[in-house]
């Protein structure tokens, strides 16, 4: 009997222990740095949070925000973050610097941007050759925003030394630098797109929010907004991974099964900006932009390859092996459960 008792006081200590860990492990908390989270090509996370879909997987989630997507990838790369919500781009930046980072939940299919030129400048500029002489805001120096303006303009045949790059973040910042005049042209994402050309501050000049507006400027389709880890932390929290490619799996098919409207109720009302209208607006005009399944599409990472080559000093001359920048596995997964 005392034989007997011992073994079950065994049974339930260990049975008590793995409840433990397994408690502990589901309430480790993940880190998730959004490179502009209110910018509609960055909606997903939030939306995942909204709708659930983090809790329902028993993630731990903690949303942060930074002003521009190259801030978020220092801050992965230091530790302070296990994922980042930004441009796949960055996967190709830092392996270039010999970091290993890979996409796992792809969000965009195209940059879901535009080039806007402020208004009393429309008439001098006319397209990114014009640039000349002038000022180009970007989200940050070494961000997506800064390479792709560059090879715009490149594409007229202008040099990066003929015109002048300004940082001026996103958001109110950004509205604030079309305002004072410190910028000619700037990249603009929505919602705040929808509210320079609705007070009549800018006017759009290359439109890489469409499929068809991307495949014209950059010459393919260029997978944008994603969610990017290291590559070492995938393998060693492939739950975490699988789990967060499971809610974000089913946030891309909420968005393609959803109005625009029923995704706005849905967002944060400081989101809007004092006007519901205009955002709805905006996102209506950005749906076509989101991944219906997180895949990586066929010729997209070449685009974004090429386009990064010709600007980003780091690249130049280096060897990257694209498939190492991103996976489908947990996508696939994800949607093999479903």
């Amino acid at each position: 009997m005392q034989r007997a008792c011992r073994s079950i006081a065994a049974v339930t200590t260990v049975l008590v222990s793995l409840y433990s860990t397994g408690a502990a492990a589901a309430s480790e908390k993940i880190t998730i740095i959004v490179g502009g989270i209110n910018k509609l090509i960055y909606l997903p996370p939030k939306l995942a949070e909204s709708l659930g879909y983090f809790r329902d997987e028993g993630l731990d989630v903690d949303l942060q925000s930074q002003q521009a997507g190259v801030d978020a990838e220092n801050e992965l790369v230091a530790g302070a973050a296990q994922a980042v919500v930004g441009f796949y781009d960055h996967s190709i930046d830092l392996q270039a610097k010999g970091k290993e980072i890979e996409t796992i939940v792809l969000f965009g299919l195209v940059p879901g941007s535009m080039e806007m030129v402020r208004s009393d400048m429309s008439t001098q500029i006319r397209n990114m050759g014009d640039l000349k002489g002038k000022t180009l805001g970007v989200t940050g120096l070494g961000s997506s925003s800064a390479f792709i303006g560059q090879f715009l303009a490149a594409r007229y045949g202008l040099k990066t030394s003929d015109y002048s790059t300004l940082p001026v973040g996103a958001g109110n910042a950004l509205l604030a630098a079309v305002k004072q005049r410190r910028v000619d042209v700037v990249w603009s994402t929505e919602p705040t797109t929808s509210l320079l050309r609705a007070t009549g501050d800018a006017k759009v000049l290359v439109d890489l929010s469409s499929v068809e507006g991307t495949k014209a400027a950059l010459g393919g389709l260029y997978p944008a907004s994603s969610l990017y880890v290291q590559r070492n932390w995938a393998e060693s929290h492939k739950d975490d991974a699988q789990k967060l490619a499971r809610a974000f799996v089913r946030t891309l098919h909420y968005i393609q099964t959803h109005s625009a409207e029923e995704i706005a109720d849905k967002m944060p009302s400081d989101y809007y900006g004092g006007d519901k209208s205009l955002y709805v607006k905006a996102l209506k005009a950005s749906m076509s932009m989101y991944s219906p399944d997180g895949k990586m599409p066929q010729g997209g990472p070449e685009t974004v390859l090429k386009v990064m080559t010709e600007f980003n000093s780091n690249i130049k001359g280096k060897h990257i092996d694209l498939s190492k920048t991103y996976t489908n596995q947990f996508v696939e997964q994800a949607q093999a459960s479903r």
